[in-house]
């Protein structure tokens, strides 16, 4: 027992705690300023072609993920019984996962007039979101559409 707890000490003292450093906060704003990013792009397209259906893909698939990292933030939020923070950080992004799967609906039926409205939504939604000028992102909305596909 002795030594089992001396081997325990000596590895506390010698290695440190694992810290992830891609958190769902993370994540999350990696997403959202992609998907301002890419309604940034959507409302300069003239015609439905490929990018358009990309970046309209991307957003619906952008939207579901960041609906996805919030019970990942609210986990050990309840396990220090903080229900109320939990509750209210759920009310406050209930609208990524509703308009993802309604964005993701209207691409797959090529709705564009469904499409145009959403967009506005998630716009009115993200409008405090702040893009620099110089775009680190890149293009991820790049063949969304095949993903979105491949998801039914």
């Amino acid at each position: 027992m002795a030594d089992a707890l001396t081997r325990f000490i000596f590895l506390e003292e010698f290695l440190s705690r694992v810290i992830n450093p891609e958190s769902a906060g993370k994540d999350r704003t990696r997403l959202v300023k992609g998907v301002a990013l890419a309604l940034r792009q959507l409302v300069q397209q003239q015609d439905t072609g490929a990018q358009t259906r990309d970046l309209a893909a991307f957003i619906a698939l952008a939207l579901e993920n960041i609906a996805e990292t919030i019970e990942a933030s609210v986990t050990p939020w309840e396990k220090r019984d903080y229900w109320v923070k939990a509750d209210k950080f759920r009310m406050e992004w209930a609208w990524a996962g509703r308009l993802g799967k309604a964005m993701r609906q209207a691409v797959l039926a090529d709705d564009w007039m469904s499409v145009a409205r959403l967009s506005g939504e998630i716009a009115g939604k993200l409008g405090t979101i702040k893009l620099a000028e110089r775009n680190r992102l890149g293009e991820p909305w790049v063949g969304a559409f095949g993903r979105l596909k491949e998801t039914l």
